[in-house]
């Protein structure tokens, strides 16, 4: 499970049979959620985190965005 980054308590991660479209998961407490990041980052599913938290974890990802991509590519070899 490849992390990307963490911040304030939020990991982000690939697993290892990721596939497309480029997305990355990210864990908080015992609550998941699954952003996709191209063309954008939007929501996917979300499992055990508050509002507040999927806000935080979305504002995350987009201050990121260009970082999941690259990791996303080094990671997959795509």
């Amino acid at each position: 499970m490849p992390k990307v980054f963490e911040k304030d308590g939020y990991k982000f991660f690939f697993y290892s049979n990721e596939h497309l479209p480029i997305h990355v998961h990210v864990r908080r407490g015992g609550g998941e959620a699954v952003f996709d990041v191209e063309p954008a980052v939007e929501l996917r599913e979300s499992q055990g985190l508050k509002i507040s938290e999927l806000a935080k974890a979305e504002l995350l990802a987009m201050e990121h965005r260009e970082l999941i991509i690259q990791r996303w590519h080094e990671h997959l070899n795509r």
